[in-house]
């Protein structure tokens, strides 16, 4: 109930600071789910496959069990009220897992789960371990600021966005209609508003680190999109459902939200420069999501990097996965939104991800 409760609507709270990578000591933890959304009077089931790390493994502090309500299986519960058939959502993830990892062990070696011919929807998400570590190594640095470790994680992401595409696509069943990437959201972007212990090896002085991350994290997500575009991917933009606000903050006669999503076509300097500059003022920790100008959610669980979700938990499995079925909590959205779609970071993301399923199976 914890985190149910800080999903509640309330002022702005500190945020947590984190500095290891969201998992125990940094290390990998399978948390495998199948959960089939039982939908009354139906007796055809499809599949939506998601490949990740900890955030749609639904990972909230236990090695034994995981949120049962993860992004996918948000998803799932809007497909089964579109096509009026069960909906069974298989959570291929590894929690504390880099996008190399993520790629080579669970996209290329659990590729079996995509080729079922009840498949429809593939997602996966990645990169949001390269970055924290890369993050955490920078935090820790002193003398003179070691840039690298963030071009490397930004590098590796790039390569395995890419490449998950290019086997999702040769290798997911003919019968796939959706395949979709969810980009990063910026976990303690408060915290990280502080100056590095290190120098700049230029000007001699500490750098702001949420000033260097930043445009890192853009580029990944550029990329992410972009690819997406290129390669037939759809793409959720949960760093703008995230970082900003559902209302007009700036006067500019756009909703936050909105103006923040990738623009597909757009170049990267252009985006980047939209996200680091031009609208850098109305991006806001996710701990407080403004969904207007007077409320607000808490996205983000108190590690300061998990999204919020509500619905309860499921076994995980430490070994392999763990399967079950229930019926869904809602079994029709008015206007394509659950009552709750933006209470929760988690039910963020499942909406973000419901935009693009296909009106058929």
């Amino acid at each position: 109930m914890g985190v149910e409760i800080r999903g509640a609507c309330r002022r702005l709270l500190p945020a947590c600071l984190l500095l290891a990578t969201g998992q125990v000591a940094g290390n990998t933890l399978n948390q495998n789910v199948s959960w089939t959304i039982d939908r009354s009077g139906t007796s055809t089931t499809y599949r939506v496959v998601a490949y990740g790390d900890s955030i749609y493994a639904g990972y909230y502090g236990s090695t034994t069990k995981a949120a049962k309500y993860s992004a996918p299986t948000v998803d799932a519960e809007y497909l089964s009220a579109l096509w009026n058939a069960d909906i069974e959502s298989v959570r291929r993830a590894k929690s504390g897992a880099i996008a190399s990892d993520v790629y080579q062990n669970k996209i290329v070696g659990e590729r079996s789960y995509m080729q079922a011919a009840s498949t429809r929807v593939v997602t996966f998400e990645m990169c949001g371990n390269d970055g924290l570590q890369a993050r955490t190594s920078f935090k820790g640095q002193s003398g003179t600021c070691n840039y690298s470790v963030l071009t490397t994680a930004l590098n590796n992401c790039k390569t395995y966005v890419a490449a998950a595409m290019d086997y999702i696509n040769a290798n997911a069943s003919p019968n796939v209609k959706l395949k979709v990437i969810s980009n990063l959201h910026y976990p303690g972007y408060n915290a990280d508003n502080v100056q590095s212990r290190c120098r700049d090896s230029a000007t001699g002085a500490t750098v702001n680190m949420r000033d260097k991350f930043l445009p890192v994290l853009a580029q990944m997500n550029y990329w992410m999109c972009e690819y997406a575009r290129q390669k037939g991917f759809k793409c959720t933009d949960s760093f703008a459902q995230y970082m900003g606000a559902d209302y007009d903050s700036n006067g500019d006669g756009q909703i936050d939200s909105d103006a923040l999503r990738h623009v597909a076509g757009e170049s990267e300097t252009s985006y980047v420069n939209r996200i680091t500059m031009t609208l850098r003022s109305t991006l806001r920790d996710a701990n407080t999501k403004f969904v207007s100008a007077s409320s607000s959610y808490d996205y983000i669980q108190s590690d300061d990097v998990h999204p919020t979700y509500t619905g309860g938990t499921v076994s995980a499995g430490l070994w392999g996965g763990s399967t079950g079925k229930g019926a869904p909590r809602y079994t029709s959205f008015s206007g394509g939104k659950s009552p709750i779609w933006n209470r929760y970071g988690h039910e963020r993301m499942g909406w973000g991800l419901s935009v693009y399923n296909p009106a058929t199976p």
